[in-house]
């Protein structure tokens, strides 16, 4: 049977300084989604990488006395070691200074000048070196110093004028307001895609899409004192990646368009405006969708060096592990909000519902089967109403709401229907107290042990995408196949044999200790 193809992108990393908890952030949320799509019968194709070009890289290398590229080679290093230390699951990484990728680039600028899409002018207006965004004056506002800034990020900006190859991007006006109107499922969450379609029936002005004043760049083809906007460059990673346009090994034709463009909200103009827009003038399939999440705040505040607030990635998996890391991030905010983190908010979460819930539910479970049913998987006998409710529960009602949740790329929720089931193992084993049955009712006994090893092998099953490495060692414990750990296993009746030997149980969720490491950014 031919699975489904599923294709996820995070946005490429900007390599001007190492990972920031952010990255973390959304590389983890993709990563999750790619999991979950694996276990449940698709054919997952996960894209991440790192945007290497423009004029703050190029300032950037000359601060630090080093060339662009070698600045770049550096910081993409720690990006891709991010990747390692998270435990990510990503198919490619992506550079956007490989050539495969520059020649995609190219080939694709060549296109959109065959379209009459691309024309030579002169460009004059404000510039976000730090954003690498062009904003209006409608945007802008003064700061005390007399120096102008963008409203929405802060960023300092400055006038430039210089020639410039510029991009049709009014001409797509209508089309892009049909594509929100006709898919409005395109832009998400539903208020991201009203703050687009607000914008863009204020009208699009054609967009700048090369520089003259620096170098460090894409050259434009047949005339190279320009290079191409950084975001040009940026935005076809996304079919770049998949062999655009010769698609040597088939992954354009297989994976696109690209059912997830997963990327942080100060970015979703670029990617639901700029991004269809070119991709129309190019006649390729528009991606289904563009999710913006919500930023990572401390006390209400984004991090920051100078409020000394920052956790950084490392930080984090130094005191909590990947897996434990990983939940946190997933559960402590709503997926597409801003939300509160903080270490002891973290703590409180991984101990309160990993080591305490789950953990102690796996715990407790596999010890009383190690002690009174010889280090077997029980025999159950017959099942009582209390058994298959929570059965039930823990088999298709658990994956069918976490699955829709998914659909929605709400993570924290999908993690409150685990934990629900979880709670419900919980008070389940209270009530049937198995520890008394062991003096009156052994076969009863055996039945609730049974009953409960197979609401965790269902636990261990739908928190692999979360927590991975933990999960299999759940399911380790109960001796499950490792052919048997998709998402077509759960809730299966009888999946563990009875009689089948376990190993000796082991914690798998340990409590953290109330100790808050020293938030700072690391830079190795």
């Amino acid at each position: 049977m031919t699975k489904q193809p599923f294709y996820i992108t995070t946005a490429i990393s900007y390599v001007n300084a190492p990972p920031h908890l952010g990255h973390a952030y959304e590389v983890i949320g993709a990563d999750v989604m790619a999991r979950f799509k694996r276990l449940d019968g698709f054919d997952v194709y996960f894209l991440t990488g790192t945007d290497e070009h423009g004029q703050k890289v190029q300032k950037m290398a000359e601060t630090k006395g080093k060339s662009p590229q070698q600045f770049a080679d550096e910081i993409a290093a720690t990006f891709i070691d991010q990747t390692k230390y998270l435990n990510i699951s990503n198919d490619q990484f992506i550079r956007t200074t490989q050539d495969d990728h520059k020649k995609a680039s190219q080939y694709a600028w060549k296109k959109l000048l065959e379209r009459g899409d691309i024309y030579l002018n002169k460009y004059a207006g404000w510039y976000s070196v730090r954003d690498e965004a062009y904003y209006g004056e409608d945007e802008l506002s003064t700061r005390e110093d007399g120096k102008k800034i963008c409203t929405a990020t802060g960023t300092e900006v400055e006038w430039i004028e210089e020639e410039s190859y510029f991009f049709k991007l009014s001409a797509y006006e209508q089309k892009l307001l049909d594509l929100y109107e006709n898919h409005p499922d395109f832009i998400q969450p539903a208020f991201r895609r009203n703050e687009v379609v607000s914008f863009v029936k204020q009208g699009l002005k054609d967009l700048s899409i090369s520089r003259t004043s620096f170098n460090w760049g894409i050259p434009v083809p047949d005339d190279e004192k320009h290079v191409m906007y950084v975001w040009i460059d940026a935005l076809l990673n996304y079919i770049s990646a998949l062999g655009y346009p010769e698609d040597k090994n088939g992954l354009f034709k297989k994976y696109w368009p690209c059912d997830v463009h997963l990327i942080g909200k100060d970015i979703v103009r670029f990617h639901a405006i700029y991004w269809p827009a070119i991709l129309m003038s190019l006649e390729i399939p528009l991606p289904k969708r563009v999710f913006g999440h919500g930023f990572l705040l401390t006390g209400g505040n984004k991090m920051s060096k100078s409020l000394g607030n920052v956790i950084s990635p490392q930080n984090l998996v130094e005191k909590f592990g990947a897996d434990a890391s990983r939940y946190a991030l997933m559960r402590e905010v709503t997926f597409g909000q801003d939300g509160d983190i903080s270490w002891p908010l973290m703590t409180a979460r991984i101990n309160a519902e990993l080591a305490n819930n789950i953990g102690n539910l796996v715990q407790r479970t596999l010890s009383q089967i190690n002690k009174n049913c010889d280090g077997k998987v029980p025999q159950p006998g017959i099942l009582e109403d209390v058994d298959h409710a929570l059965l039930n529960h823990a088999g298709q009602e658990m994956l069918v709401a976490v699955r829709g949740e998914f659909e929605k790329l709400q993570f924290s929720r999908a993690l409150e229907e685990i934990v629900r089931v979880a709670n419900a193992a919980n008070a389940y084993i209270d009530e049937q107290a198995p520890w008394t049955l062991k003096k009156t009712d052994t076969a009863r006994m055996q039945t609730v042990l049974y009953v409960l090893a197979e609401t965790i092998r269902n636990l261990g099953l739908i928190l692999q995408p979360f927590v991975p490495v933990a999960a299999h060692r759940i399911l380790d414990q109960v001796a499950v196949p490792a052919d048997a750990r998709d998402f077509v296993h759960i809730g299966t009746q009888h999946a563990l044999q009875a009689g089948t030997a376990l190993p000796k149980p082991e914690g798998v969720f340990p409590r953290i200790v109330d100790e808050e490491p020293a938030a700072q950014e690391k830079t190795a």
